[in-house]
């Protein structure tokens, strides 16, 4: 099979201290480690198996600029076979849509028979890169998916619903598939596994190579628009206990009592 898997460099920002920018339009990245978008990880690590039981390619595409080359360098340590960058200039500040155009000219010029994504972005959180490729494309998809299995030519996943509900599914291929975490177990990747891949090429490619014009993309070409981020007011209910951790252990079993909690 020919899977093409969709990857993004994205901050890490679950023990670091968000700042918005002056603008409010962003987040301060200067002082954030970045690495791939965990659910991206995921996609990589199901490509990698399907290959393993059925044969084939798997090639890993991003937007970025010079320094996303370490998270596609890391997907080929992984076991993915090609790595392919598009130029990210261009697409400064564009929304799903122009992400989704960019990656439409990768997934269309080469028979693909998988398109795998993250169900979502760790940065941005839309949710909506792959389901809008899909319908570029013109392929079927699905989103949140728990489980993948090729069968017949076809492709049978589980996806993830509301409720603790899911929802097995079999699709025609090509397909365009979103990847939950917790599908799998990603492969732990060596600094030696990442040498090896070191010199291997990974072309990158302009607006013209992936079939689109200037203007096509970036944040004058949006649909969608940010208009201010902002952070969650602090609650009124909180309350900051102090003391010895004996002293603070009683104080919530006082308060726990107080609203009924225990007898």
């Amino acid at each position: 099979m020919e899977i093409l898997v969709c990857v993004k460099k994205v901050p890490d920002t679950a023990d670091a201290e968000v700042i918005l920018r002056p603008d409010g339009k962003g987040i301060k990245e200067d002082d954030l480690a970045f690495g791939i978008n965990e659910w991206d990880n995921y996609a990589v690590e199901e490509a990698i198996r399907i290959k393993e039981a059925h044969g084939g390619r798997v090639t890993v595409v991003t937007i970025g600029v010079s320094d996303s080359e370490d998270v596609l360098r890391r997907c080929l340590a992984m076991g993915a076979d090609d790595a392919i960058m598009i130029d990210g200039g261009p697409f400064a500040g564009s929304d799903p849509y122009g992400i989704a155009r960019g990656l439409r000219g990768i997934a269309a010029a080469r028979a693909y028979d998988l398109v795998l994504a993250g169900a979502q972005a760790g940065d941005d959180g839309f949710g909506m890169v792959g389901p809008v490729l899909a319908g570029y494309l013109g392929w079927s998809h699905a989103t949140l998916v728990t489980s993948v299995s090729v069968e017949d030519g076809k492709v049978a996943v589980t996806r993830e619903l509301e409720g603790g509900l899911e929802e097995r599914l079999r699709l025609a291929l090509p397909a365009v598939l979103t990847v939950q975490t917790g599908i799998n177990e990603p492969r732990y990747v060596s600094i030696m596994g990442i040498r090896k891949v070191r010199s291997k090429e990974i072309p990158v490619l302009d607006l013209a190579k992936v079939g689109l014009a200037a203007g096509s993309v970036g944040e004058n070409a949006n649909v969608l628009r940010r208009i201010a981020l902002s952070v969650p007011p602090a609650g009124k209910e909180a309350e900051m206990i102090k003391g010895t951790p004996a002293e603070i252990a009683r104080k919530i079993l006082d308060i726990v009592r107080e609203r009924g909690g225990v007898g």
